[in-house]
């Protein structure tokens, strides 16, 4: 990490208070992750971790479909943090080893499920371009409605604000990992 790790006689006195409850969990500091680099704004860290909570465990997504847009924000952006720490986990829900290989390796995508395709064509599209086609809207609100719709782009968005905290403060993979490093 391009940032030493910050501790609380870092943090202004007055944002020792959120720096402490987002350090409660973890023995006073945050070492790993993202979170490293977000906790340079404790209170900052603290509302976003809001919302991540609401994304992982309040949204009408599916964990696989989570999981699935988390892999296609790391690839987009070329993160190997944020791919590292999904890759696996978008594997045990159920998206195939062949599409995690191939989207990694930049290789052609295999067939997908019609909501699988929904999320990956979504998330290229406006990573791509900025913008989404009609087509492309229309296909992922057919899969999920207007409320998961906004909550995959809101899960979009996130992961893309963690990888860029991941990229721009160079954050360490973990020496033990269980995916193949994201070729950049």
């Amino acid at each position: 990490m391009r940032t030493p790790i910050v501790t609380r006689d870092m943090v202004p006195e007055n944002l020792r208070d959120a720096f402490d409850a987002e350090t409660a969990g973890s023995g006073g500091v945050v070492s790993s992750g993202p979170g490293s680099a977000m906790i340079n704004s404790p209170e900052m860290r603290r509302r976003a971790n809001s919302l991540v909570n609401y994304l992982r465990d309040e949204s009408t997504l599916p964990k696989r479909i989570q999981e699935l847009a988390m892999i296609v924000t790391a690839r987009a952006n070329d993160c190997p943090f944020i791919w590292n720490a999904h890759a696996a986990g978008a594997r045990r829900q159920g998206i195939s080893d062949a599409f995690v290989d191939a989207l990694r390796d930049g290789q052609p995508l295999p067939p997908l499920a019609a909501d699988e395709q929904a999320v990956v064509n979504l998330g290229q599209e406006f990573f791509r371009t900025r913008q989404v086609s009609q087509e492309t809207f229309q296909a992922a609100f057919d899969q999920f409605g207007g409320q998961g719709l906004t909550e995959l782009c809101t899960l979009f968005g996130y992961y893309a604000m963690l990888a860029f905290n991941a990229n721009t403060f160079m954050i360490d993979l973990p020496e033990e990992r269980t995916e193949a490093v994201l070729p950049t």
